[in-house]
């Protein structure tokens, strides 16, 4: 297994003092079958009136905090420790179509089908277009098997995407996305989401942090490492299977899961509502640092 430690710090700046601030955060790595939080904490500046913590519908770590008198900034710093160790071989036991994956999906009783189905559908950031079937639809052929289908489908959105941080806002539409054929993670994350939703399979927006390695000879930047998206598509006979499409693969080590929901909207790492404030100055920075590695067992899941 390989442990990080992960920093992630928001600040903002306010024009006018805001007077009340309601906020809620998803910060706290979840914890499950290939991920154990360790240790978390979260410090806010100022320091918060009223603090409360929940589980979300998707079972996600929620922090709720207020400020509840006059401030011009409002600083939050979230520090995590996290063991990572993703499954290396994924495999079904027999050969499965994509069309009985969603069939399957959709008429089972099996209570992992039953919580599947929501994912099938459209959600704030992902509606279902046709154009978007269209493009999905060339990875698809009639009885191709699903994990076939659903490898290759993620690799062309690799080749035919590029990555490009100033092409897209949150609010970019998905089809703007596919038309200009740049974005950024988040994009390539909500489009193929979208695009299995087309096709019947069950797919959930995943979000968390990747360790960026920089190139040999290079100094590590402090800060430098930023907010990850990718997806998991639901398989039956396997289950939940996590894709990277910005970056062509399954996740391994070097990712660490935050949150998943239906998309973006579900899992932000921090929103909320002010009063007052005027304009504001943003800046966030992510730090992923490994601490260790210790041997474990090779993983799988079929």
């Amino acid at each position: 297994m390989t442990r990080y430690r992960v920093t992630h710090r928001t600040l903002y700046r306010y024009g006018e003092p805001v007077t009340l601030c309601h906020n809620e955060a998803h910060l706290r790595p979840r914890s499950g079958p290939f991920q154990n939080c360790l240790s978390h904490q979260v410090n806010v500046v100022p320091v918060p009136d009223t603090v409360a913590e929940r589980r979300d519908f998707f079972g996600n770590p929620v922090y709720y905090f207020s400020v509840e008198k006059p401030h011009e900034s409002l600083d939050v710093m979230a520090t995590s420790e996290v063991e990572v160790a993703w499954p290396v071989n994924i495999n079904l036991a027999e050969p499965l179509s994509w069309e009985r994956a969603a069939e399957i999906t959709q008429t089972s009783r099996d209570p992992e089908c039953i919580d599947a189905r929501s994912f099938v559908l459209e959600s704030p950031f992902i509606s279902i277009e046709k154009d978007v079937a269209a493009y999905t639809a060339k990875s698809f052929a009639p009885g191709r098997d699903v994990l076939e289908s659903i490898r290759e489908f993620i690799g062309r959105i690799f080749v035919d995407f590029t990555f490009d941080p100033a092409s897209t806002t949150v609010a970019t539409p998905l089809l703007q996305v596919l038309d200009q054929r740049r974005g950024v993670c988040q994009d390539f994350a909500h489009l193929a989401i979208a695009g299995l939703r087309t096709m019947g399979i069950a797919a959930r927006y995943v979000s968390g942090y990747i360790e960026t390695v920089p190139p040999d000879g290079e100094e590590r930047l402090i800060g430098a490492d930023a907010s990850h998206a990718w997806l998991s598509a639901f398989v039956p006979g396997i289950g939940w299977i996590d894709l990277d499409p910005t970056n062509n693969h399954f996740p391994v080590t070097s990712h660490v899961t935050l949150a998943w929901g239906r998309d973006y909207g579900d899992v932000t790492p921090l929103k909320g509502v002010i009063t007052g404030g005027g304009g504001h100055t943003l800046v966030v920075a992510v730090d992923v640092i490994r601490l260790a590695d210790r041997p474990h067992s090779d993983t799988s899941i079929h």
